[in-house]
């Protein structure tokens, strides 16, 4: 069973971030926040390809279910850094 803290560690690993946080505790649905200056100039789509291609053949595998926020250093300043994974 995969963890919160593990999904974190896979992703600061594939992909240059400021920030990452990953919430979710029943080892298959998680959140996760990411902020990475590897986003910037890329929409959404590009940016959650980017966390998915960091996190490899375990999407779909020991991660079922993945929601994802993400944000360029900019944007993350712009909402003065406290944005909580919820919402």
């Amino acid at each position: 069973m995969v963890t919160a803290e593990q999904i974190k560690t896979y992703i600061e690993g594939g992909l240059a971030c400021d920030y990452v946080r990953v919430l979710g505790d029943d080892g298959e649905h998680f959140e996760a926040m990411v902020v990475s200056p590897d986003f910037t100039g890329k929409n959404t789509v590009k940016q959650h390809q980017l966390v998915y291609q960091a996190l490899g053949h375990r999407m779909g595998g020991e991660i079922h279910a993945l929601a994802l926020k993400t944000f360029t250093p900019e944007e993350w300043k712009v909402k003065g850094g406290n944005e909580s994974v919820a919402g």
